[in-house]
C-alpha cells in the first residue's frame, strides 16, 4: 500500500510556483491575492493564517480584509469590486462559509471571473464544462487530479467514482476527470447519501473518492482490493484524550480501508494540503492571463 502524502505532492507544485514567480519577477510584475474574512469562525480564521503565510512564503503579495459578522452585503460587495478593479491583485478569495445574513451566490458572482481563483463563479463553472482552458477550477479538485499525477495513476480509461455531488470538489472533479488530455479521460461515476446500495456501487471503482463529509463512512466493505482511494473529507470529532480536545478524521475508515488499497491518502496531510498549493498556482496563473 502506498500513502500518498499532501506535502509531497505540494512541494512539486511550489517548485512549478517558484520558477513561474522568477519568471514573472523579471518581467517586474508579482502576482497578488486577496482574501476577505468575514466574521471570526476560528476555522476561517485559521484557513486565512495559512493561505497568508504561504504567500509571504512564496514572494506574493497578500492582502487580508476582515470584516465584521454584521457587515452588509453590499459593503462585502463594494470590497470585491476595489479588489476587482485593483492591477496589483491577480486573485480574489471570500472565505466560505459566510454568515446566513449574506447571500454566498450574490458573493460569487460578484468577483471577476478573471480573479475568481477558487473557480465558483458561474462563466468559470461553464468554461470548465465547455473544455474552455482560459477558465479556474477549485483549488481542492485540481488538487486531486495533481495528486493522481505526481503519484502515477493514470485514469485513462479507469473508472473512478465519487462520492459527493458539491461543486466544489464531486461536480467539478467529475468535470475535470472526465476531459480530453493528461490526467483526465476517466469513466466517472457520481455517487452521493441518496444512491442506492452505495457498497455495492464504490466497490466498482478503479479510484474511489470520499467528499460527503460523514467521518468515517466509507469501510472496507465499500472498497475492492486493489484501489486507490483519496480522502477529501475532513471532520472534526471529540477526543478527551487530546490536548484540543478533538482529531480530525476523513470520511474514510482508514485503518480498515488502507489494507485493501494500491495507494491512499491520509488525513490529515493529504488532500488538504493541496487545497493551498492550488490555490497559489492558480493566483499566479491569473497574474499571467491578466497580460494576455
Amino acid at each position: 500500500m502506498k500513502l500518498i502524502e499532501g506535502s509531497t505532492v505540494a512541494a512539486a507544485v511550489y517548485s512549478d510556483c517558484h520558477a513561474e514567480l522568477t519568471a514573472l519577477k523579471s518581467l517586474g510584475r508579482v502576482p497578488g491575492l486577496a482574501v476577505i474574512l468575514v466574521g471570526d469562525d476560528p476555522a476561517s480564521r485559521a484557513y486565512v493564517g495559512a493561505k497568508e503565510r504561504k504567500c509571504q512564503e512564496l514572494g506574493l503579495h497578500s492582502e487580508k480584509i476582515e470584516l465584521p459578522f454584521t457587515v452588509s452585503q453590499s459593503e462585502l460587495i463594494d470590497h470585491i469590486q476595489r479588489l476587482n478593479a485593483d492591477p496589483a491583485i491577480h486573485g480574489v478569495l471570500v472565505q466560505m462559509p459566510l454568515p446566513k445574513s449574506l447571500c454566498e451566490q450574490t458573493v460569487i458572482r460578484a468577483i471577476s471571473p478573471g480573479k475568481d481563483v477558487d473557480g465558483l463563479h458561474p462563466v468559470n463553472v461553464a468554461k470548465l464544462a465547455m473544455d474552455d482552458p482560459s477558465g479556474f477550477a477549485p483549488c481542492t479538485p485540481l488538487g486531486c487530479q495533481r495528486m493522481l499525477q505526481e503519484s502515477g495513476i493514470d485514469v485513462a480509461g479507469k473508472h473512478v467514482v465519487i462520492l459527493g455531488r458539491s461543486l466544489l470538489v464531486g461536480k467539478t472533479l467529475a468535470l475535470l476527470l472526465m476531459r480530453r488530455g493528461s490526467g483526465a479521460d476517466a469513466t466517472v461515476t457520481v455517487a452521493h447519501s441518496k444512491s442506492e446500495n452505495l457498497p455495492a456501487l464504490t466497490r466498482q471503482a478503479d479510484i474511489l473518492v470520499a467528499a460527503i463529509g460523514r467521518p468515517g463512512l466509507v469501510g472496507a466493505d465499500h472498497v475492492k482490493d486493489g484501489a486507490v482511494v483519496l480522502d477529501v473529507g475532513i471532520n472534526r470529532i471529540e477526543d478527551p484524550s487530546t490536548k484540543k480536545g478533538y482529531r480530525l478524521v476523513g470520511d474514510v475508515d482508514f485503518d480498515a480501508v488502507a489494507p485493501k488499497c494500491r495507494a491512499i491518502t491520509p488525513v490529515p496531510g493529504g488532500v488538504g494540503v493541496m487545497t493551498i498549493a492550488m490555490l497559489m498556482a492558480n493566483t499566479i496563473r491569473a497574474c499571467h492571463l491578466s497580460r494576455q
